[in-house]
């Protein structure tokens, strides 16, 4: 099925969830963006990446290579998963599988987590080892934004 937009032209859409999230980040790109407040720790051979976001903020991440689990530690979120959009309050965990991207919309002030099994020693390293690349990317591994034009 095609949708079409503006004058004439007219575009697919989206089947997978995936591709749903990409069609939404590319109309982010369109707005300010936020930097979360994301904190790294490395311990025994794992990686665990803290984020804080405010309520009414929405985050879309990078696509992962890896299973690991995703923890809302606490807070309301509202999150695309395989099952479609769904709302969790924290303590909750999700198995995500490799190839997901998520949108995360903070309902209220959340911090959400994940935990990776690795031996890299920094989040350069693990975004190397556990991030799909990325034509137009946004944020560093630190979640900074990154000094970039966006052509809309």
């Amino acid at each position: 099925m095609n949708v079409t937009y503006g004058k004439g032209f007219a575009v697919a859409e989206p089947k997978t969830m995936r591709e749903k999230v990409q069609a939404l980040q590319g109309e982010m790109l369109k707005l300010p963006q936020y930097e979360p407040e994301t904190k790294h720790y490395f311990h025994a051979g794992m990686y665990c990446r803290e984020v804080f976001r405010h309520a009414g903020v929405l985050i879309v991440g990078r696509v992962h290579t890896k299973e690991h689990f995703y923890l809302i530690a606490n807070g309301t979120v509202t999150v695309t998963t395989d099952d479609g959009v769904q709302t969790f309050t924290g303590p909750h965990i999700i198995q995500s599988k490799p190839g997901a991207k998520r949108a995360v919309y903070a309902e209220t002030d959340a911090t959400c987590m994940t935990f990776h099994v690795t031996e890299c020693k920094t989040p350069e390293e693990a975004e190397i080892e556990m991030v799909e690349p990325e034509d137009l990317r946004l944020f560093d591994a630190h979640n900074k934004l990154n000094e970039i034009e966006v052509t809309l």
